[in-house]
């Protein structure tokens, strides 16, 4: 069986669709849907589904999926320990999408400047996911808001960044205080899915302010240009990149101890990977320290 028709296969059934995982795996959709195909004529049965424009997974290849995964990641592993960890194969690294731009980017900037042969997967997700992943092998480590819950097993977290949360407001109204400003004017929530989010709508229900809520939305970048066009204020992580953003808003902040989002590294630690992980946290360090 070649690992490569199990890729394939791995990367349909977790994107969901034949031409995402060509893009993923610089592959035409054909040569993608070949290698399905081939997988189940070794195999004897059907192992995907087309629904519409997407693919989803039989009960055959649900059955298979996790197998699969691990075979893929014992072949990547192997292929690692015999190097020593570190220049041969993939690092596949997850990253939380606000970090997508903020702290990625510079990370890996110092990272090739390492190791220029290395090769590097990156997974956008949610932190949650990705810590998923992280202890399930799928991932060798992953840039994400600080778990809530207990790193799997086997797995190490450090943090890099805290980010108190902050009033963000339009320019002119720097001056007054924050807690008079989320109760006065129109409130643009962050997403409460994410952490930030819960860790704001917390903050307000424990200090009694009722906002005006004009929409909620998951991306950080997107609420702070809500508010430098003047349409409302939010209650936010105290996020570098949107204030090298050149929009035209003010930092207010909160009258006292504000709640404290963490965005760190969990790695896992016994991993063929760990070494390079551990290379990786040095310089992500570096950039955030």
């Amino acid at each position: 069986m070649d690992t490569r028709y199990l890729q394939s296969f791995v990367a349909v059934v977790e994107l969901g669709s034949m031409a995402e995982a060509a893009r993923r795996l610089a592959l035409t959709p054909a040569a993608i849907a070949a290698r399905v195909k081939a997988l189940e004529d070794d195999i004897g049965v059907p192992l995907v589904q087309r629904a519409g424009r997407s693919v989803r997974p039989t009960e055959a290849g649900l059955k298979m999926l996790d197998r699969a995964r691990n075979v893929l990641r014992d072949v990547r592993d192997l292929r690692a320990a015999t190097h020593g960890g570190v220049f041969l194969g993939e690092l596949r690294l997850g990253v939380f999408i606000s970090a997508l731009t903020g702290v990625l980017p510079p990370v890996l900037e110092r990272l090739y400047a390492r190791f220029p042969d290395l090769s590097v997967f990156v997974a956008p997700g949610s932190s949650v996911e990705l810590c998923r992943q992280v202890a399930n092998g799928a991932l060798d480590a992953a840039i994400v808001v600080e778990p809530q819950f207990a790193v799997g097993k086997g797995c190490s977290f450090e943090a890099l960044l805290e980010e108190p949360l902050v009033v963000v407001a339009p320019e002119a109204m720097a001056h007054r205080a924050a807690h008079a400003l989320l109760a006065a004017e129109p409130f643009i929530r962050y997403d409460r899915s994410v952490l930030g989010g819960q860790l704001a709508d917390r903050y307000l229900r424990d200090h009694g302010i009722r906002v005006r809520q004009r929409l909620e939305i998951d991306s950080l970048m997107a609420v702070a240009a809500l508010v430098g066009q003047g349409l409302g204020v939010a209650l936010l992580p105290d996020w570098a990149p949107m204030w090298r953003a050149g929009m035209r808003i003010a930092r207010v902040p909160l009258p006292e101890r504000a709640p404290v989002r963490r965005v760190g590294l969990i790695w896992a630690a016994q991993g063929p990977h760990a070494a390079l992980a551990q290379a990786l946290l040095a310089e992500a360090k570096a950039v955030c320290g």
